[in-house]
């Protein structure tokens, strides 16, 4: 169904934004600067796009005052645009219909607890013990093992497996294709094979927290891998058994962390980044995409590792450059001891 659509006075009012030009421009979808029409919002937050502005067709744009002075159109003021912009935006998303019940197909086992107001989808399977309260949405083909929960206003999008031992906060959000609470990879040396250890811990997910589609949670080998509330993980990611992720900290795709380690709060973790086992990573780091971490950040701040991208060829030069590194600074060091003592 179509949105009747909000005008710019509406919008303002609601999300306490300034407004500057025509308070009854009406918009009933988003877009870009570049591609919106005159019914939809876009938004101005990165400097580099403020060439786009004048140009634009859009019927409102979100941005900031100095941003807004000398332009002819309906602004929305925010000193955060794309965060403005993105509550924005979510009145004009579409959210199917699904009401409280339990889909004929599913399969519950009679120890688990279904709250009426909950709703269970077609090809569900509950284990024993497990809860689901009220305000969850389990997506189609779902599985939830023993000794589950699953929190008021969880939302398990389709294919989610939480196998055994997982536990949701309020209003978590697992996108298709997840895994949470799979066996860590804890393995010990025995006689020249490998012994499995056992992994007798779970999973804690804290509130407000968003899972991406393909991504592992591992459960912990004794005691629970957890992360706390407002983490959000990209797709395809890696965590470890016992691994601790603070509040409020996002990572990108393809990135991981091995076991124990733990991250603090605040920190970002971009795409196809690695974080060793048993490290630690302190509050409000930021570490730049295909980074490795192979010791525990102390500090706040951005870190970075690996080499920036170059052509082929001076590349194959430099990295057999990097491989004579050591003789250069042993050579170096000689001759440098040598002038000491003349």
């Amino acid at each position: 169904m179509d949105s009747p659509g909000h005008t710019a006075r509406e919008l303002a009012e609601r999300f306490a934004l300034g407004l500057h030009g025509d308070g009854e421009a009406r918009v009933s979808g988003v877009g870009t600067l570049a591609k919106a029409g005159s019914a939809q919002l876009a938004f101005l937050a990165n400097p580099k796009y403020r060439s786009q502005l004048d140009a634009s067709a859009a019927g409102v744009v979100v941005m900031r005052e100095q941003d807004a002075a000398g332009y002819a159109g309906t602004a929305l003021i925010a000193r955060d645009p794309y965060s403005a912009f993105a509550k924005i935006s979510a009145l004009f998303e579409p959210r199917p219909e699904r009401p409280p019940g339990i889909h004929a197909s599913a399969a519950i086992d009679p120890s688990a607890e279904v709250s009426p107001a909950a709703h269970v989808g077609a090809f569900v399977s509950i284990g024993a013990r497990s809860r689901v309260e009220a305000g969850a949405m389990i997506g189609p083909g779902c599985v939830i093992g023993e000794d589950c929960t699953v929190g008021e206003g969880c939302e398990l999008v389709a294919r989610v497996t939480l196998v055994t031992r997982v536990r949701l906060g309020q209003r978590v959000l697992i996108h298709p294709g997840a895994v949470l609470g799979a066996d860590g990879f804890g393995l010990a040396m025995d006689a020249g094979r490998w012994l499995k250890v056992p992994q007798l811990g779970g999973v804690r997910i804290g509130d407000d927290c968003e899972i991406g589609a393909n991504t592992c949670i591992d459960r912990g080998a004794i005691e629970d891998t957890v992360l706390e509330e407002d983490v959000r993980l990209d797709n395809q990611i890696q965590i470890g058994h016992n691994v601790h992720i603070g509040a409020h900290s996002a990572m990108a795709g393809c990135s991981a962390a091995a076991g124990s380690a733990k991250i603090g709060r605040y920190c970002l973790i971009g795409g196809g980044a690695g974080v060793l086992g048993h490290l630690e990573v302190c509050d409000k780091v930021t570490v730049t995409a295909m980074s490795l971490v192979t010791s525990s950040i102390r500090e706040p701040g951005e870190y970075s590792s690996g080499t920036p991208l170059m052509d082929n060829r001076s590349w194959r030069k430099n990295a057999a450059r990097f491989k004579q590194l050591d003789a250069i600074a042993r050579r170096t060091r000689g001759s440098g001891s040598g002038d000491d003592g003349a």
